[in-house]
């Protein structure tokens, strides 16, 4: 069963403190092994994520996960690495992120590890035809966001949300709180003490089969 490292944790812990280039380079040994063990538990995650989400299968996890590198040429932010490590598993790989609700990993010390997923800040056209959808079945909407596994692994969607009515809506839509999300988005924190565990990998396979409905809503466009 692959899992995350602890030396995969305690590497990003120490990035944290020395982030800069002479540190990364000394230490680019131990980053290439965290590396290896994370795209490995990520392909693991995959392959098991296919099983009940079949558009997923062949997938690798090297077009799913992210660079340790920032990007800082537009960033006020210099530093230089990322003290986590990501990946948006979806259709096509990550580069469909704004196309396609998926599963993302994430993998970083002090507690802040995470599974999430869904639709982040979709496009304009995709915002609309997900509110209209909405509009036209909100009780199948409901029905997987009030789905007793969905609300005991992640609560409740989460995403910033307009001020007023969306155009086109009334005031009093009876799920205007809903249509008012800019994202649809879930979150399942995991401590470091899960991430390291044997019984991770179980509880990211879980909570993914758990979000696939909402996935799969909001994807059927």
């Amino acid at each position: 069963m692959e899992q995350i490292n602890k030396s995969t944790l305690e590497l990003l812990s120490d990035l944290k403190k020395h982030n800069d280039r002479d540190w990364f380079l000394k230490n680019r040994n131990r980053y290439l092994e965290a590396k290896l063990n994370y795209e490995s538990f990520i392909q693991a995650v995959i392959n098991g994520i296919s099983a009940f989400d079949p558009i997923l299968k062949d997938l690798e996890a090297k077009s799913c996960t992210y660079r340790i590198n920032r990007d800082i040429r537009f960033s006020n932010d210099k530093t230089l690495y990322k003290t986590h490590l990501g990946a948006f598993i979806v259709k096509g790989g990550k580069q469909n992120g704004d196309r396609y609700a998926g599963y993302y990993v994430h993998v970083e010390p002090g507690n802040n590890s995470m599974i999430a997923g869904g639709a982040y800040i979709p496009p304009s056209p995709w915002l609309k035809l997900i509110r209209e959808k909405i509009d036209e079945q909100g009780d199948k909407f409901l029905k997987i966001i009030e789905n007793k596994e969905f609300v005991k692994i992640f609560g409740q969607l989460e995403g910033e949300k307009l001020k007023t009515a969306p155009k086109g809506f009334p005031k009093d839509h009876p799920n205007i709180e809903f249509l008012k999300l800019k994202s649809y988005l879930v979150t399942r924190m995991i401590s470091d003490k899960e991430i390291i565990g044997k019984d991770c990998f179980d509880l990211i396979i879980r909570a993914s089969k758990a979000m696939k409905p909402l996935n799969d809503f909001l994807n059927d466009y």
